[in-house]
């Protein structure tokens, strides 16, 4: 689906075809019929297009006849139906400047760009560069909110899983993981990207407006920040449960030693009372009661040490 934008008169118009200032919005489906039109009336190279479609695509810029091409990753929610995968993903946005448009790429589609939507009557179409800026921005913003997000999931995570060490909650928390993996990933990658655009000055930014990045620069260093402070937390929170857990088992294990020790004794006793054989006061009245009193005294004996050992 292609979506064509402008600002006329401090409003965002959708129109019918690209014209000059216009920011074309291509989101899935995405069809190489469309690609096709698009690279032909923009006079864009396809590759710049395509390049959306691959997931793995790492945060990179490049120029090829006067057309620019930023790629930059954003994080997105996983509707994927398979419970092992990743709560949050980080999917690549292609941003290309062309002669008189600017152009965004998308996989999927993604809560950054809806904000730059509802924000663009205040952009001045004619400063493509300053645009670009304001998509890093809300990338950068989307990046902190789901970061907050994924820290508050996590604690509500851990209060469950001190109440009860069930496998829900750590599969959970391996999930939270997984999106955190992604999220440094790719932050790591977006604060490489803009660091080399403030070191080359690719976009030819004004004074005013690279202030604007290096203020990006620290926000973006500031989330890949807070994603390695998150990450932490949450593998020695990991590693911390799964000490517990061990411990537990251990425990376990050695409650169940001390009871099939206790009832050692009772069997041993009763095993020797009832061979076929000739025993002592095997003719008394109260012969039935010696084994079991013997074998009950045993038992409280034992019982009282693993007590006092604290095995129980």
């Amino acid at each position: 689906m292609i979506q064509y934008f402008k600002n006329i008169e401090g409003v965002t118009t959708a129109v019918e075809k690209a014209d000059n200032e216009t920011w074309v919005n291509i989101l899935p489906p995405l069809k190489h019929e469309e690609f096709a039109e698009v690279a032909n009336t923009l006079e864009v190279p396809i590759e710049f297009l395509q390049d959306s479609l691959d997931i793995d695509e790492r945060s990179r810029f490049e120029i090829e006849d006067n057309v620019k091409l930023i790629v930059i990753k954003t994080p997105t929610e996983n509707n994927s139906f398979n419970e092992s995968d990743a709560f949050y993903i980080t999917i690549p946005i292609c941003i290309i400047l062309t002669h008189n448009q600017i152009v965004t790429v998308n996989s999927f589609e993604n809560g950054a760009i809806k904000k730059f939507l509802n924000t663009f009557q205040n952009r001045h179409a004619d400063k493509k560069s300053m645009m670009v800026l304001k998509i890093f921005e809300k990338i950068t913003q989307a990046f902190m909110e789901y970061l907050k997000e994924i820290n508050h999931r996590r604690n509500i995570l851990e209060q469950k899983l001190y109440a009860s060490n069930r496998n829900e909650e750590l599969l959970e928390l391996m999930r939270i993981q997984k999106s955190l993996v992604y999220f440094v990933t790719a932050l790591r990658s977006n604060e490489m990207l803009l660091l080399k655009l403030s070191r080359t000055n690719f976009l030819a930014l004004n004074e005013d407006e690279k202030e604007v990045l290096d203020d990006l620069v620290v926000d973006m260093s500031q989330a890949l920040e807070m994603a390695n402070i998150y990450t932490n937390i949450l593998s020695s929170t990991l590693d911390a449960f799964a000490s517990i857990i061990s411990n537990n088992q251990n425990m376990v294990l050695k409650r169940l030693t001390s009871i099939t020790i206790i009832l050692q004794f009772p069997v041993l006793i009763a095993s020797i009372y009832g061979m076929n054989v000739p025993i002592p006061y095997q003719h008394q009245p109260h012969a039935f009661y010696i084994p079991i009193i013997l074998a009950l005294s045993v038992s409280i004996i034992m019982a009282a040490y693993f007590l006092r050992k604290k095995w129980f």
